[in-house]
């Protein structure tokens, strides 16, 4: 578990970056024309320091990968299925706090860009970048170890958990107030985050954004893959969040969308979807009682099953025949998901489609049935997030033309 707790470790472990080798950085067609260093040069800009992992400009930018797309469906031929870029992007400011994927033998990161950052950066928030811009801080982040020390139940682990925290969001924290002096300039906010990621979201919305009616009103939608939001039993907002509720409606806006990936019913000492126990006390929910963890699928905001619509770099996809030559690849009609709580324990039920002779490679619980399709988490449904975001950003701009 101290290698890859998150997508980035399987990712950096295949040597992501040189198996892509050098790709387009813009949607117009399948040819090479710009590299990806495996380490990014850090880019320091703002008032506080901030080094950027992900800005609009950066050299070698990792969220301004190619977003070239090939449909590999489960007969018929391949086509064509990038994910098309709005004309408002540019109006529009993606937030992106990336999950657990560093392996430095330290409690907390340091700011240095490295392969295992660029490389998650382009699975979870490059394709972002074609319904606005993306901007990502480095940022102290608790390591692997410390994550699985924090997290293993024995004697002083919560204490490691809530030092390492407190380190990683002070961190972040500073980022987010330099986004907000220097570069949104007003512009509507859209965060994403993923596990640890996700769980810093948290405690910023509910600290700096939920009773900020400033920042609050410019909030399109935050996306908090994996990391155990908790609301009232039964309701949409409460508990964690009091002015940010749970998505309900593809139109709406200022809400949430927040899930955890599982094939079946989580086991009892899951990490995910079990309120006040594994990744909630990373960001300090450790409430029980009356509250359940947030299931809002990307599929299908108004609730019900639909299917995920995957997004994974081609060059992670082992065993995929003939090879995919984009950049990225997605599976129509390979999964389904739909929101489950059962026991006490809510998830986003995602089924694998596949009927005898579909050869398509499928999501496997890599870590192990505590945690699910976790690192996939962002992967399974990434082509319905940006599409999400899509909607709402409509929606947005509606409500404030």
């Amino acid at each position: 578990m101290a290698r890859g707790i998150e997508t980035a470790g399987r990712l950096a472990g295949a040597g992501l970056l040189a198996a892509l080798g050098t790709a387009s950085c813009s949607s117009g067609g399948g040819s090479a024309s710009a590299t990806i260093p495996a380490t990014a040069p850090a880019t320091v800009g703002g008032a506080s320091g901030t080094v950027w992992l992900c800005r609009p400009g950066l050299a070698a930018d990792p969220c301004a990968f190619s977003p070239v797309a090939t449909a590999v469906p489960a007969s018929g031929a391949d086509r064509t299925a990038t994910l098309a870029a709005l004309p408002s992007a540019s109006k529009f400011d993606c937030f992106y706090v990336y999950p657990t994927v560093s392996d430095q033998q330290t409690a907390n990161a340091d700011l240095t860009v490295q392969t295992v950052e660029v490389d998650v950066a382009i699975a979870q928030a490059s394709l972002f970048s074609q319904v606005c811009n993306v901007w990502a801080p480095m940022y102290r982040q608790a390591t692997t170890s410390s994550i699985e020390q924090g997290l293993s139940g024995l004697p002083g682990s919560q204490s490691i958990l809530r030092s390492t925290f407190t380190v990683a969001y002070d961190s972040l924290l500073s980022g987010w107030q330099d986004f907000l002096a220097h570069d949104d300039h007003g512009r509507p906010i859209i965060l994403i985050g993923h596990s640890q990621g996700s769980a810093i979201l948290i405690h910023l919305i509910a600290t700096q954004i939920d009773h900020d009616p400033s920042v609050l009103h410019r909030l399109v939608v935050a996306i908090l893959a994996g990391g155990n939001l908790q609301v009232p039993a039964g309701q949409a907002a409460g508990a964690t969040f009091t002015n940010v509720p749970l998505c309900t409606s593809p139109t709406q806006t200022g809400c949430a969308i927040a899930y955890s990936s599982y094939p079946s019913e989580p086991p009892a000492a899951s990490l995910f979807g079990r309120a006040g126990q594994g990744v909630s006390l990373q960001s300090g929910q450790t409430a029980r009682a009356g509250q359940q963890v947030a299931c809002v699928n990307p599929a299908a905001l108004g609730g019900g099953t639909a299917d995920l619509s995957p997004y994974f770099l081609a060059a992670t996809q082992t065993g995929l025949t003939p090879a995919v030559l984009t950049p990225w690849v997605t599976y129509p009609g390979l999964y389904s998901a739909t929101c489950e709580t059962r026991d006490g324990v809510t998830w986003l039920q995602v089924t694998d489609l596949a009927r005898s002779g579909d050869s398509r490679p499928v999501v496997t619980e890599d870590l192990g049935p505590d945690w699910g399709y976790h690192a996939d988490d962002i992967g399974l449904a990434l082509g319905n997030l940006v599409r999400d975001a899509a909607g709402e950003e409509a929606a947005w701009a509606a409500a404030h033309n």
